[in-house]
């Protein structure tokens, strides 16, 4: 079989190659050793300065400064002005109760209806008595006009001498007779009058109406109960019906010691916290002071109006109240914070601020400078953590190591 000659020859290596190419083969490594370390180096670095914390050091924002000191604190209850156990002005047996808990209701409203049987026929015998004296007086009426036409026919007579005087004196006697009998009558229909009026009377008494307008806040009664405006003794007669408060006249009511209330005047400015919400600051004012002391506790109670009144303001409340010492506050009250702590860019001034851990980048507006701390007008409401001296490298979202300063 014969060689193949061409195939021979591309076998053949060039004369050097192989020597020249093992002499390349070591540098060729060691470039990609040395490149291999640099980006361990470089991922090491990213790792150290993008993903691990970065120290920094903060300071707290202060709080803005409390324009009005407190110059005494006391506790005391909510109250209403105008509260009313309402009764009835008779005593009688409740037949309708048109109430329940917490129903607002106005100035007259019927709360109630007494049993009304007996004072209608009360009622019923008076305008049958008025009617009788009308009659009566009708026919009194009647028999006067018919005595004063005899009377005039007699005189005629007897000044033509036709008659006797006596016949004429009777007539006079009987005219005056009639004429008094009429005036008793007019007297008896006014009484009868007023003794309708008298049972009408009786029958308003018998519904039981609100004093003021107001919420009931207790049902002291129900229908088929007796209900007396006085104590008849033992616990089968009810005294009152409802209590109703007018919820307008709410206010509140401290016992101050008496070695304080040189502290407290007239119109002075108060903050109200009540035991139901801590959080909630109602503001108010001193209405007046009380003028005497009690002896046994050594207090003097101090009235205390509302600003406003809400409804979660509720009588009989557990309350706390703050007495305030006017200020006039010249310049704004406003958190501060050092000027160390203000970066200035492009997007103007902020601040770093620290929150669980990581900065995020917060926009201020930023006032006067006094002993190296910056009044904060806009940005920050105070107690805030912000980042002193901030290093480049932070970003919105860099988690960072709070380092003691």
């Amino acid at each position: 079989m014969p060689l193949d000659k061409e195939a021979l020859e591309s076998l053949r290596r060039a004369p050097g190659s192989g020597a020249a190419q093992y002499r390349r083969s070591p540098r060729r490594r060691r470039l990609w050793l040395a490149l291999g370390a640099a980006g361990i180096v470089a991922a090491v670095v990213l790792w150290r300065f993008a993903g691990s914390p970065i120290p920094v050091q903060t300071v707290l924002v202060e709080a803005p400064a409390d324009a009005d000191g407190a110059v005494l604190n006391a506790s005391g209850y909510v109250v209403a002005r105008r509260l009313a156990t309402v009764s009835s002005k008779v005593t009688g047996r409740i037949s309708e109760v048109l109430f329940e808990e917490g129903s607002a209701v106005e100035a007259g409203q019927v709360l109630a209806r007494l049993d009304a049987a007996t004072t209608r026929a009360d009622q019923e015998v008076a305008l049958r008595s008025l009617e009788a004296a009308r009659r009566s007086l009708r026919e009194i009426e009647v028999r006067l006009g018919d005595a004063q036409k005899t009377l005039e026919r007699n005189r005629s007579l007897v000044e033509r001498a036709l008659v006797s005087k006596s016949v004429l004196d009777s007539s006079e006697a009987e005219v005056a007779a009639l004429q008094a009998r009429l005036a008793l009558g007019a007297a008896e229909v006014n009484v009868a009058q007023a003794r309708v009026a008298v049972t009408q009377q009786g029958l308003d008494d018998l519904l039981i109406r609100a004093p003021f307008a107001g919420v009931v806040i207790s049902k002291d009664a129900q229908p088929g109960e007796t209900v007396s405006p006085i104590s008849a003794g033992g616990g089968f007669t009810r005294t009152g019906i409802a209590t109703i408060v007018d919820m307008d006249s709410r206010e509140v009511e401290v016992d101050v010691n008496e070695a304080y209330i040189n502290r407290v005047r007239d119109g002075q400015r108060v903050e109200a916290v009540l035991d139901a919400y801590p959080d909630w600051k109602v503001p108010g004012r001193v209405i007046s002071i009380v003028p005497t002391a009690d002896r046994q506790k050594a207090t003097v109670r101090v009235r205390i109006a509302f600003e406003q009144l809400d409804p979660r303001i509720l009588p009989d409340m557990g309350i706390k109240v703050r007495f305030l010492e006017d200020r006039a506050a010249a310049e704004p009250v406003a958190p501060k914070l050092p000027a160390d702590a203000v970066v200035q860019g492009d997007g103007g001034t902020s601040v770093w601020v620290v929150r669980d851990g990581k900065v995020e980048r917060r926009a201020v507006r930023l006032g006067a400078e006094q002993d190296g701390q910056l009044t904060v007008l806009e940005g920050l409401s105070g107690g805030e953590t912000v980042v002193v001296d901030p290093s480049p490298r932070l970003r919105d979202g860099a988690a960072v190591d709070l380092q003691a300063q």
